[in-house]
């Protein structure tokens, strides 16, 4: 960090790590679902990297698809994989397809 961000951290009631925690803590919050999602998409990616990277479509349409939240074409081009490997990929991915919830308005 810059000398600025520990004077103005110093400054803070309760010092530099009080302040901290408690940016730390409002960042979590404020990412929570993004935060959710991205997790999503990561653990998806790893299983269909592994498990399938040699099935049709892999890296063309469905990690594309994956990536640009795109469920319904994840699922159409994971419909020929074998169950057991399309299902738990799906599963995985359920997460990665939800929309972030929209900050809430200050009321003003």
């Amino acid at each position: 960090m810059l000398p600025r961000h520990w004077e103005w951290l110093a400054q803070q009631s309760g010092g530099a790590s009080v302040a901290l925690r408690k940016l730390v803590d409002e960042a979590r919050r404020a990412n929570k679902d993004k935060d959710r999602i991205r997790q999503a998409r990561e653990a998806a990616y790893r299983f269909i990297a592994a498990m399938g990277e040699n099935k049709p479509h892999y890296e063309e349409e469905v990690a594309r698809a994956l990536f640009a939240g795109d469920a319904e074409r994840f699922q159409a081009w994971t419909a020929a994989w074998p169950a057991d490997v399309r299902d738990h990929a799906r599963r995985l991915a359920e997460a990665a397809f939800e929309q972030p919830a929209s900050p809430a308005r200050v009321a003003g």
